[in-house]
């Protein structure tokens, strides 16, 4: 849902970028997982177009500290309902990226990153390709399978 990307003041408030860009979302948020923990949402609202979420338990800029670089995630029972052809970066990771014309595999997603409007899947031997309909042509995270239609040269790119 969000990157916690510093303390703010000496409270244990943190300042986060969503992940999304619904901000009705952060509203109803009540319970969270960082770092594989489970904590209270004490707090949300917006400042200067930031948003600051504050936790039970984190009361200090100290505690604050210890949870910046880390995501915010809700538990996969709570989860807004996708409109089609919309995905959850975790449900990406780990899927078996092949390539259409044949199925040779070309490894496993093991994150999203940053790469403009599309961002990239980067795979697991260095191997990045952009997250665009035109190219990931099958989106399957059921089968944990993602089907790709690479333009040429493609992969000559990423070795380069």
């Amino acid at each position: 849902m969000a990157h916690l990307v510093r303390a703010r003041g000496i409270k244990g408030e943190l300042v986060a970028i969503p992940l999304n860009d619904r901000r009705s979302r952060f509203d109803e948020l009540h319970r969270v997982i960082v770092k594989d923990a489970e904590y209270e949402v004490e707090r949300v609202w917006w400042h200067q177009e930031k948003l600051i979420l504050k936790f039970r338990g984190v009361d200090t800029m100290s505690d604050a500290e210890l949870l910046t670089g880390c995501e915010v995630r809700v538990p996969r029972s709570r989860r807004v309902q996708l409109e089609p052809g919309e995905f959850f970066e975790s449900d990406l990771i780990g899927c078996e990226v092949v390539e259409r014309d044949g199925g040779a595999s070309l490894g496993r997603v093991v994150r999203l990153a940053d790469g403009g409007s599309a961002g990239l899947l980067e795979l697991e031997n260095g191997l990045l390709i952009p997250f665009a309909r035109e190219i990931c042509v099958a989106i399957q995270p059921e089968a944990r399978r993602i089907v790709v239609d690479l333009p040429e040269g493609l992969k000559e790119l990423n070795q380069a």
